[in-house]
């Protein structure tokens, strides 16, 4: 086992202060990073020391591992965790921070490869007999042979890109007429996205619901899950509000995933917290889609179920301590629901609305947890990702978890741009969601800008239907004054004025 004394946080934001936090409280002292544009930023002052390491660009700071690494080397820092995006599924960067001599707060770099490419995964996880969707088993370049294949599987299909990720290199094709193109196309969008054209084929499952599993692996061969998470709240393939338990598992399916998500996890020696996703079908047949090897987003509604802190579960591995508990040690407390509060536009097809957070207040009281990056006065960098936080509730179940949520999306006070907290409330008071019977086509099936412009009240359409009156000048509005009336005497209250 290997003490860990100092840590730098390779990441930035809401994820580097949270990773900071749980650091702190175990007696570990924490490095900072930070681009010229996040100069001062929260996690910048939070930490006991911070390091410029370039730019604002991605490429000029967050991904410059030789530089990362050499700060590491100056401070004397005895570990790397990379939070989320960057480097932290990059296996080149947790090789370099191997070799160096330095602890990855992750998986191996074996792992990270292995899990990274899609067909590789599905390869390696095959002798398990894991359920996975009709398709391919390799790469395919081949337009007619991939669409011989795509014939025998039944369209519509879905063509992936092995490296890809976020709805990237992802075409589905209804009919062989329209094959050829779309092939070409997520060839075209994988090249350009990951440098790897690698494409599949796979049965397109229509409306499926996304569930993942979080899994823990130490190195003494020891691997639990962690229950599931329903995702199925997406758009453009990404996640905006999360929960945990999923509303429609049993507990026969949970466990029969939980186990499947387990030897995922031996399949790759894993070490370390991850995740392994699946598709689940409206008759709830399962099949594995991938595995993410990292913290993901949403991992705080796992920690509010499961009382486990994450951070402090994964620096624990890396130092070499086996896992304080057995998996008939776990059981699932409570529920909880995350919201991505991110500085988007839900009228305009949810794109980024970039500026400063004129007003932000966050909401407080029992059951309500923020993790963010960000306060009032402060600019939503372009460069990066625009989450603003992650809203997460926790009740004694579902209904609970859904009131203490749409209380806190209230009380979030955010004004200088746009956020999905509108969006949020829309969700959570929907038929399909608040019976669970939703899947990932929700915002396709129930949501138009429409849905969030505001209703008139009773006050405006009596003001319109006054002024309405008075420019049709047919006949002369008579107003009734109230008994409420300003000093001078003159009726002021509109809402129990009646036009006769």
């Amino acid at each position: 086992m290997r003490k860990i004394n100092k840590i730098l946080v390779a990441n930035r934001g809401e994820i580097a202060l949270r990773v900071m936090r749980s650091a702190k409280e175990m007696g570990i002292s924490t490095v900072a990073i930070y681009s010229e544009a996040d100069r001062n930023a929260l996690h910048v002052r939070y930490a006991d020391e911070a390091v410029c390491v370039g730019g604002p660009k991605s490429n000029e700071s967050y991904l410059r591992g030789d530089v990362i690494i050499d700060v590491c080397k100056r401070l004397n820092v005895d570990a790397i965790h990379p939070g989320y995006g960057f480097l932290s599924e990059n296996a080149n960067f947790a090789r370099q921070v191997k070799e160096a001599g330095l602890i990855f707060i992750g998986p191996s770099p074996e792992a990270i490869e292995l899990m990274g490419s899609k067909l590789a995964a599905k390869a390696a996880v095959a002798k398990y007999k894991i359920p996975m969707v009709p398709g391919t088993e390799e790469a395919i370049t081949d337009v007619e042979e991939a669409k011989e294949i795509a014939s025998k599987v039944g369209f519509p299909i879905l063509i992936k890109a092995s490296a890809g990720g976020g709805g990237k290199g992802m075409r589905v094709v209804d009919s062989v007429d329209v094959f050829e193109e779309q092939m070409k196309l997520a060839v075209s969008e994988a090249t350009s996205a990951f440098g790897d054209g690698s494409v599949f084929i796979e049965k397109y499952i229509g409306s499926p619901r996304h569930i993942e599993i979080q899994v823990l692996g130490d190195t003494h061969g020891n691997i639990v899950h962690l229950f599931e998470r329903e995702c199925s709240i997406q758009r453009r393939h990404q996640k905006v509000i999360e929960e945990a338990p999923s509303a429609v598992l049993t507990p026969g399916l949970r466990d029969e995933m939980g186990r499947c998500a387990v030897n995922v996890a031996k399949a790759c020696d894993y070490v370390g917290a991850g995740t392994v996703e699946f598709l689940v079908d409206e008759n709830l047949n399962f099949y594995f889609l991938e595995m993410n090897t990292r913290l993901q987003v949403e991992h705080p509604v796992t920690e509010q179920i499961t009382g486990l802190d994450l951070v402090k579960e994964q620096i624990h591995i890396a130092e070499g301590k086996p896992l304080g508990f057995r998996q008939e040690d776990l059981t699932i407390n409570g529920h909880a629901l995350e919201l991505r509060v991110y500085a988007e536009d839900p009228m305009n097809n949810f794109l980024p609305d970039i500026g400063r957070l004129e007003t932000y207040v966050r909401p407080q009281g029992l059951g309500v947890r923020v993790d963010d990056g960000f306060e009032q006065g402060m600019d939503i960098p372009i460069y990066y990702d625009p989450m603003i936080a992650k809203l997460v509730t926790f009740g004694k179940d579902r209904q609970e978890a859904i009131e203490k949520m749409l209380r806190a999306i209230e009380e979030y006070k955010i004004t200088g741009i746009e956020t999905t907290l509108p969006f949020g409330t829309f969700v959570l008071q929907h038929e399909a969601f608040v019976s669970g019977n939703f899947d990932t086509k929700f915002i396709e099936r129930y949501f138009s800008p429409s849905v969030l412009e505001p209703k008139p009240t009773e006050d405006t359409e009596e003001i319109a239907a006054v002024l309405a009156a008075i420019l049709l000048g047919n006949n002369k509005p008579k107003v009734t004054a109230t008994t409420t009336e300003t000093q001078n005497g003159t009726a002021s209250n509109w809402r129990k004025n009646r036009v006769k």
